[in-house]
């Protein structure tokens, strides 16, 4: 499993508007400025976040982008599972019986393990956590 750029750039945005002060708008070109993130690739990856509630957008001269939620309620797992969509590291592990060996496979289980200690890394890595 490797962590698209999409992702990566995601979590570093994210990170950016949460290490500014409570409320504060981030603006597109200071995000992308200071991330080295063109503008077209931004709003690429601001759109999976916009709709999985983690970012609010806002428009005209004052707009921008800001955090939906607290940086304690926002994490790595939140970040790249909207970016990336559902996240499996075999495709045995998509849906019971999507791989005729599920019930004798004696790697099915291991594949699950490492899947959720996978995620919960990630989701114990808040962004308050990040930025402190």
């Amino acid at each position: 499993m490797v962590i698209s750029r999409a992702s990566e750039s995601a979590v570093r945005a994210l990170l950016y508007m949460a290490s500014l002060p409570s409320g504060q708008v981030a603006k597109k070109q200071d995000i992308c400025r200071t991330q080295e993130i063109t503008p077209a690739f931004f709003i690429k990856i601001m759109q999976p976040l916009l709709s999985a509630g983690l970012v609010e957008s806002y428009r005209g001269v004052a707009g921008g982008f800001s955090l939906r939620k607290p940086p304690e309620k926002i994490s790595l797992w939140d970040i790249v599972s909207a970016v990336e969509g559902p996240i499996y590291l075999n495709k045995c592990m998509i849906h019971k019986g999507y791989c005729s060996r599920d019930a004798v496979c004696q790697v099915h289980k291991v594949w699950h393990n490492a899947k959720k200690a996978v995620q919960q890394i990630l989701a114990d890595a808040t962004l308050d956590k990040l930025v402190r």
